[in-house]
């Protein structure tokens, strides 16, 4: 059982505040300034290039992956951290059209995140073999998987109102058809249990900034099913994932039968110690408590909302095994009050045109934050204080 009162004691949040925004960031772990020190100090100073080998640094990518492979139910070797998961997203896709090169269709939704779609029209541009991206509504996507599709890309948790797609289905019927699947699991890992393995996926892809607080710009990750790793071609074919990249082969030989074939090249060893330093705190983490707790402060959340708070709307579905660990409410003026509430300690984010969102993480978060959060909002609204001034002005940052 994990005791969440002791992972809130983890992390570093200023006081008073209450952080409703780990679905976009999570917060600072407290052991992360000793441990970036730490690696400034007797790493990158004293061991300089020799950390390479000393450190343990030229395999960090693939010990980070295992560890984050741990929390989705994946086997050691098969997942491997680095880059942005923009450029995840190109490889896995490129990899799974590959797959089916007499096939022309790519699947997605609309409720995707743009960037994710933006990678597959510029994948699409970059071949000029006539692909075609489609993006029907969400609940319309497992319905158009077709003997036509090579590639089904879909994030399982809408970043706008936390409907849920049901992976598993979808795999399945991808594979009936002779499709691969690309999993997005930005709002999906360390909120949710996954089992990879269970759902015989193909691609797996998100990023550590999130739910597992890596810390902004953390490094993502991608995952390879085991049957793949041999056969998988990697589009963007960085010397770290040679055969022998200290060979210094002018021709690209892509490392057997291995996860490392994802690898491009040089990552950030500044940016892996504050992921590692996060990942710690998951030892002590069971995710189905995790699940079951964000649940109860979710349902929690929204019924005192909806009791409290007149005016919102809720676009999340209302059951909540059928959503994911943030909760969206609807309000025309949503930027002003989201503005208001910051400006109160309560800090979660906006979704344009009129969608605020509340990241529901058990890690740090408690029933008496709900509440307070809940009835900072009511007087917000009952006192109409977001029509002030200073919460009209758009940031560069929304």
């Amino acid at each position: 059982m994990t005791d969440f009162s002791k992972t809130r004691q983890m992390f570093d949040i200023p006081e008073g505040m209450v952080y409703l925004n780990g679905n976009s960031l999570g917060p600072m772990p407290k052991k992360a300034p000793e441990a970036i020190n730490t690696f400034l100090m007797d790493e990158w100073r004293t061991e300089l290039v020799k950390g390479w080998n000393t450190k343990n640094w030229f395999i960090k990518s693939n010990l980070l992956g295992d560890r984050i492979g741990s929390l989705m139910g994946a086997a050691n070797g098969t997942t491997v951290v680095g880059d942005s998961l923009s450029i995840k997203v190109f490889q896995a896709v490129a990899a799974g059209l590959a797959m089916a090169p007499k096939r022309r269709v790519i699947l997605s939704d609309n409720g995707n995140f743009p960037t994710d779609l933006y990678m597959v029209e510029g994948l699409i541009n970059l071949r000029d073999a006539g692909y075609v991206l489609r993006t029907p509504d969400p609940e319309d996507v497992f319905d158009q998987i077709t003997d036509e599709v090579a590639v089904v890309m879909v994030t399982e948790v809408d970043y706008r109102n936390s409907r849920k797609h049901d992976m598993k289905s979808i795999i399945a019927k991808a594979h009936s058809v002779g499709a691969t699947v690309v999993w997005d699991m930005a709002h999906s890992i360390g909120a949710l249990p996954i089992d990879v393995t269970d759902t015989n996926t193909d691609f797996a892809v998100g990023c550590t900034y999130k739910y597992l607080n890596g810390g902004p710009g953390s490094p993502a990750f991608i995952y390879v099913a085991p049957r793949l790793l041999n056969t998988v071609e990697p589009a963007l074919s960085g010397w770290f994932a040679h055969e022998a990249p200290f060979a210094f082969d002018l021709n690209f030989r892509p490392t057997p039968s291995k996860i490392d074939r994802m690898r491009i090249g040089t990552q950030s060893m500044a940016a892996f110690t504050l992921l590692e330093t996060a990942l710690d705190i998951w030892d002590e983490v069971n995710l189905d408590d995790v699940r079951s707790k964000s649940i109860e402060l979710s349902e929690f959340f929204i019924s005192e909302v909806e009791s409290k708070c007149h005016g919102l709307t809720l676009v999340s579905p209302s059951d909540p095994n059928q959503r994911g660990s943030h909760v969206a409410f609807q309000f025309e003026n949503g930027y002003e009050c989201m503005q208001a509430l910051i400006a109160q300690g309560v800090i979660g984010d906006f979704r344009a045109p009129d969608i605020m969102r509340f990241g529901i993480t058990p890690l740090f978060i408690n029933l008496d934050d709900i509440e307070k959060s809940v009835t900072i909002l009511s007087e917000i609204l009952t006192n109409k204080i977001w029509k002030k001034p200073e919460f009209q002005k758009r940031s560069l940052v929304t």
